[in-house]
């Protein structure tokens, strides 16, 4: 297990699997446009049923309703940033990231459109 553990490289990591995390990156792509793009319809939708049936209490819920959709679609906006900021304040990992090897991990995630090395 510590052979494992001491024969890791993260260059090697991230070139070797820049191809899974190019998908990835295209996927949290497009769950960041998608989401505001549900929560507006949704809202609208709610709340239009709510203010049609002219019930205070109807409204009050799909206020709430929306409420809750909003802060849902920003935490997952926001997931990779934080993700990065958290990776980013580790020392250990400063180390590690000296040499530009996270790069490509960070690139093939964040922006899957970019270039992107994959063996």
């Amino acid at each position: 297990m510590v052979g494992l553990i001491a024969d890791f490289s993260l260059k090697e990591f991230c070139n070797n699997t820049g191809s899974i995390l190019q998908f990835v990156g295209w996927v949290l792509t497009i769950i960041k446009v998608a989401m505001p793009i549900l929560i507006i319809t949704f809202g609208i939708l709610d709340l239009g049923k709510a203010v049609v049936a002219s019930k205070e209490e109807e409204i009050k819920t799909g206020a709430k309703r929306l409420l809750w959709r909003v802060v849902a679609g920003v935490v997952i906006f926001f997931i990779p940033s934080i993700v990065l900021w958290i990776f980013g304040s580790v020392a250990d990992f400063n180390n590690a990231t000296q040499d530009g090897a996270f790069e490509n991990c960070k690139s093939c995630i964040l922006t899957p459109w970019s270039d992107c090395k994959t063996d």
